[in-house]
């Protein structure tokens, strides 16, 4: 699913939101997710999971066109963790 089609279901669920009204509120919730990361800070939701960063050490890398060494510095990247809820949902056998 991508953003547009994020939109248009929170709409058809919402019909009395204008489009404009949900695309606001979901600009704030992701604005809101990336701040609390780019803080230091962990989002959790329930039954879904949790956003936080984890921290990646400087390292040597290599140039894959070149194969030249290149020095990688070190960093934070986000990390997902799925709550127990949703690989129960993604985990389910079709008997």
């Amino acid at each position: 699913m991508i953003r547009s089609e994020l939109l248009q279901a929170l709409a058809k669920e919402n019909p009395e939101l204008r489009l404009d009204d949900v695309e606001r509120a979901l600009d704030t919730f992701f604005d809101e997710i990336g701040e609390t990361l780019a803080a230091g800070g962990r989002v959790e939701l329930r039954g879904f999971g949790a956003f936080s960063t984890r921290h990646r050490d400087g390292r040597k890398g290599r140039n894959p066109r070149t194969g030249e060494a290149v020095e990688v510095s070190e960093k934070r990247v986000p990390y997902f963790k799925p709550g127990k809820e949703m690989r129960q949902r993604l985990n389910v056998s079709d008997e």
